[in-house]
């Protein structure tokens, strides 16, 4: 007996429309623990009883989270992102360097009549000063 006679079109979508729901699912269950776990303005025994609502009925328990902290979500996800940002531009300031060629060679200069870097350091940074 052939397998395409025996599993029709229809179920096949049907299938397919199941797992996507199932997928659709996990990934909110997963956004809905870590906001959970994210959150600042909640106890302990706030979390373990969200946690074990989620456990106990799956399903509502999710949709229920949905409903009452939404906007809270909104927010901790927002701030998250914000604070990402600013990390980054953190990060980007303290490694990018903001001085011109001639400010580096001067400094490294000072650093070379000072004794803290030799000859051919000095020539180095001027090279990669002068390159950039």
């Amino acid at each position: 007996m052939l397998i395409a006679t025996s599993y029709p079109l229809l179920e096949v979508f049907w299938t397919m429309l199941i797992f996507f729901a199932f997928v659709v699912w996990i990934w909110i269950l997963f956004t809905v623990i870590a906001d959970i776990f994210r959150r600042r303005d909640s106890s302990g025994w706030v979390k373990v009883a969200w946690i074990a609502f989620i456990i106990i009925i799956p399903y509502f328990g999710v949709f229920v989270y949905l409903i009452v902290e939404h906007k809270g979500m909104t927010e901790r996800a927002l701030e998250s992102q914000q604070q990402a940002q600013n990390e980054m531009a953190d990060y980007v300031k303290t490694v990018a360097s903001s001085d011109d060629p001639a400010q580096q060679i001067a400094r490294a200069k000072t650093l070379l009549d000072e004794g803290t870097i030799d000859q051919a350091e000095f020539e180095k940074i001027k090279l990669k000063a002068l390159a950039a």
